[in-house]
């Protein structure tokens, strides 16, 4: 009972369609394991949502291909993720664009340098995949950003090589033919992706921001995820509500933060990114609320 009237008050949050809007065209997030438990996505998706394949080391290249095939069949737009560290070389590079794109309607790609520490062959970063020109023909790239840091490139702290690094893909976003945008790390407060997103400008960087998300889920799962991908300050967010009994045992929604961004949001922030960490299934039924509340 509790569960459904945390939803219901959530639901109502929305005014004047800000929220609804801010919504409209977002994405999310998938694992080929996860993906292969959906029924039907088109009993959770709107049709044309574009759906990012999460390709963790370890996944099998055809469970990826499956996943994306499958996608594009169901009516969605399937992106699959390109970490350089977990890919050998040029030619399996190629290879894979080759597959995706032939065999599963792919023309969208998030490239990325990947979680990995030591990379498995000739590539480190995101910019050495697209040097290479395999994406060529893609219709839309997404590279990454981080709006809290990101300690594998800016091992002290502060974000000057994260920021050199995304004027890069700016500067290659300037010459080419493709759609390009920065998907981010999840955060859990406004403030800091405000503060963020006036950087990126200040910066030159100019491609618009597909802001992450985390999905409606346990607290103790959140918290978890966060102090795996690094998420800093606004982990206090998650910290301050641990410590309210009333709320321990209620999902963390991320309501108040997307009303908060909503109300006053940057120019940049062009569209909602989701991972579904407590299931897609929750998160497909959340957006769903907040895009068309009773």
């Amino acid at each position: 009972m509790a569960l459904v009237n945390f939803r219901r008050e959530a639901a109502r949050a929305p005014r004047n369609g800000q929220m609804a809007a801010l919504l409209e065209g977002a994405s999310i997030e998938v694992m080929p394991r996860t993906a292969a438990k959906v029924e039907s996505f088109r009993d959770l998706l709107r049709p044309g949502t574009r759906v990012y394949i999460a390709h963790i080391e370890g996944t099998p290249f055809d469970e990826m291909l499956a996943t994306a095939r499958r996608l594009h069949d169901e009516g969605f737009e399937p992106m699959p993720h390109f970490p350089a560290r977990i890919i050998r070389d040029a030619a399996q590079l190629r290879d894979w664009v080759a597959r995706y794109t032939g065999e599963a309607g792919v023309t969208q790609a998030l490239i990325l340098g990947g979680g990995v520490k030591q990379p498995v062959g000739d590539f480190h970063c995101a910019m050495q995949l697209i040097e290479t020109s395999a994406f060529d023909g893609f219709k839309r790239l997404h590279v990454a950003g981080h709006p809290e840091g990101n300690r594998d490139i800016d091992p002290a702290g502060g974000e000057a090589e994260v920021m050199a690094a995304l004027r890069l893909k700016q500067d290659f976003a300037n010459r080419s033919d493709a759609v390009m945008a920065i998907a981010t790390q999840f955060a859990f407060e406004a403030g800091p992706i405000r503060d963020w997103a006036a950087r990126l400008t200040a910066n030159g960087i100019t491609m618009p921001i597909h802001l992450g998300i985390a999905g409606p889920a346990k607290l103790q799962t959140l918290v978890k995820f966060a102090i795996a991908c690094g998420v800093g300050p606004s982990l206090k967010v998650l910290q301050k509500r641990a410590r309210d009994v009333t709320k321990l045992l209620l999902p963390f929604e991320p309501t108040e933060l997307l009303a908060d961004l909503a109300a006053n949001r940057p120019t940049n922030i062009q569209s909602v990114h989701f991972f579904p960490l407590g299931g897609i299934t929750t998160s497909a039924n959340w957006i769903a609320q907040q895009r068309d509340p009773e």
